[in-house]
């Protein structure tokens, strides 16, 4: 039988659940019922957004009168217009068939076609299999396909309230190290005295952090991009914890950021950076402590973190388990060249 693969406009509420279902049953096949996916909404907000940093297209694979998965494909407008990421999603029921293998090979087709010369995708399997993955559907398939696992990431979680005696235990430890920095705290947008030093830490995250064999440039700083992020957050009814912690100058030295999902629940950990002058001083910990804290002071409610590590950044781990998360699944971030 064959397959159509059919754009999704999404302000059709229809097609968009269908293409939404056809995701997360596949990831929670794939990875557990209970594996943390973007809700219904917060993708549908996503695909709706008129955005300048990103080109999104949804697809819809059909074969017949039936939805066989999903698909998608992003083209970074601003920053690492060389790399087109893509997600294909085909539950178990439609696998063996062929149409996952039909829809990536259409989505590089519209990659080359856009100019982009290198695909990158992420697909995640249980922290028992190993930094390979051997054997989780996602690896083998891109493996099959010609795509390299380019970054090994381990996902962290945290289950909340912490500890107090472990946060003030911790707190005493990097007291002295931060000594002449300010750590400054808030919830929702970043605060227009600063914002220019995060965008510049926020920019930089890609290619400061570990990357591995990921073909990709920093990011140029840029205000409008964080403000239309955050016009996105609120779309999707998340809420954003930021922390930066400043020298004497004032200049931005570290930062880091949660977002609370107000439909699933969770805080998701997503950047964390230190400047290269200031590392070595724990305002990693720091920062984290103080996003933490304020946390379960404004939002009691959330149960738990979840964060994403590259596996060699030693460092980061360490902080992480100082601070209670434990490992709890793996992530490979893959890329094969077009041309």
């Amino acid at each position: 039988m064959g397959m159509e693969m059919i754009r999704v406009d999404p302000f059709d509420d229809g097609a968009v659940d269908d293409w939404w279902s056809a995701y997360a049953h596949a990831e929670r096949a794939d990875r557990g019922a209970k594996a943390v996916v973007w809700t219904r909404e917060e993708s549908r907000s996503e695909l709706q957004q008129e955005s300048s940093v990103v080109d999104r297209r949804a697809y819809l694979l059909r074969a017949g009168s039936v939805i066989v998965g999903s698909a998608g494909i992003g083209l970074p407008r601003k920053d690492n217009t060389h790399v087109a990421h893509l997600s294909v999603s085909v539950p178990p029921a439609h696998r063996r068939r062929g149409f996952g293998s039909a829809a990536l090979t259409f989505l590089e087709a519209e990659a080359a076609a856009s100019g982009r010369r290198v695909a990158q995708g992420q697909t995640s399997w249980p922290y028992a299999l190993g930094p390979d993955g051997t054997g989780s559907p996602g690896r083998e398939f891109a493996r099959h396909h010609g795509y390299a696992l380019a970054l090994g990431d381990v996902q962290s979680r945290l289950d909340l309230p912490l500890d107090p005696s472990l946060v003030d235990r911790v707190t005493r430890d990097i007291t002295s190290a931060v000594d002449g920095y300010e750590i400054r705290s808030w919830v929702g947008p970043v605060p227009d005295d600063v914002v220019e030093g995060w965008s510049v830490l926020d920019a930089s995250i890609e290619t400061e952090a570990p990357s591995g064999d990921l073909e990709i440039e920093a990011a140029t700083p840029d205000v409008a991009s964080i403000r239309e992020n955050e016009d996105l957050l609120e779309r999707q009814g998340r809420t954003s914890f930021g922390t930066i912690a400043l020298d004497r100058a004032g200049e931005a030295a570290a930062y880091t950021q949660l977002v609370v999902s107000s439909a699933d629940g969770n805080a998701y950990q997503w950047g964390t950076l230190v400047r290269r002058a200031d590392r070595g001083h724990k305002l990693g910990t720091a920062v984290k402590v103080a996003n933490l804290r304020m946390l379960q002071r404004t939002a009691p409610q959330t149960r738990t973190v979840y964060t994403y590590n590259a596996e060699s950044n030693a460092r980061m781990l360490a902080v992480n388990t100082l601070l209670g998360f434990f490992p709890s699944e793996r992530m490979g971030e893959l890329q094969k060249r077009l041309s």
